[in-house]
């Protein structure tokens, strides 16, 4: 069973900066795909950044050079380091990971503000 637990969101003023963890407890997360999404209210779920097993990034047009995925291995830990943060980041956040299988596991989500 995969358990993925995040933290880090919460409320920041426009401008600010948020990081956002996600633990694999026991999960070897370098040689799985793994990514955040975010789901704002009356929205579909989208893609905001992934990293996969040889470490290349992808990311939604709407947070280039803005956020920035990583991942430390020996902690099985991914984070997303999001700056520049803009209202219409306003989200929850779901971090995921993605096995060789094609099985996707989701963490529980933690909610960001972007408000003044």
């Amino acid at each position: 069973q995969v358990r993925l637990v995040e933290s880090g969101g919460g409320f920041v003023q426009p401008g600010g900066s948020l990081r956002l963890s996600c633990t694999a407890p026991g999960i070897m997360i370098s040689i799985n795909t793994m990514g955040w999404n975010r789901q704002a209210p009356g929205k579909e779920r989208d893609l905001v950044a992934t990293i996969t097993t040889n470490g290349r990034t992808d990311y939604a047009d709407s947070v280039k050079g803005r956020f920035t995925i990583s991942r430390d291995n020996a902690k099985n830990t991914v984070y997303l380091e999001m700056n520049s943060l803009k209202p219409e980041d306003t989200a929850v956040y779901y971090c995921y990971l993605l096995d060789a299988g094609g099985h996707i596991y989701w963490a529980q989500g933690t909610q960001v503000t972007v408000s003044s």
